[in-house]
């Protein structure tokens, strides 16, 4: 499918949107009753929690970021920007704090979302071309 460079079928896209799924949970419930993030740039003492989650949060931004930018059709590029957008909130939320940053919460939130809704529209696509396929 020349559409596609990245979730080139079902499964991946599957497995795509599982992630996207688990992180839009992790990130709601951040939202609702998270502790709030005072960030590395407030605080003198940064634990070592705080650090390794900074660490994850570039190298997943990082890697999706060179995911947006192979990937081909729109869809497969609006997937992986809202994802890449959330995790780099999430970056910046560690960093700056909420205080400096205090709506990252609520843009994660909503990239995810975002990126729940068009990993369907992709999975739906796949589905559609394969029933399409059978009957032919």
């Amino acid at each position: 499918m020349g559409e596609f460079a990245i979730l080139t079928n079902r499964k991946r896209a599957v497995i795509a949107l599982v992630h996207s799924i688990v992180f839009l949970c992790l990130a709601t419930w951040q939202m609702i009753g998270g502790t709030p993030a005072r960030g590395m740039l407030a605080v003198t003492h940064i634990s070592a929690g705080v650090w390794i989650l900074g660490a994850v949060y570039v190298i997943v931004s990082a890697i999706l970021f060179w995911l947006f930018a192979i990937s081909r059709g729109w869809m497969e590029r609006a997937y992986f920007a809202f994802c890449t957008v959330s995790a780099a909130s999430g970056l910046l939320r560690t960093i700056l704090g909420d205080q400096a940053f205090h709506s990252a919460r609520y843009l994660r939130v909503v990239m995810l979302g975002s990126a729940v809704v068009v990993g369907l529209m992709v999975i739906r696509l796949h589905s559609q071309l394969v029933q399409n396929e059978s009957e032919a």
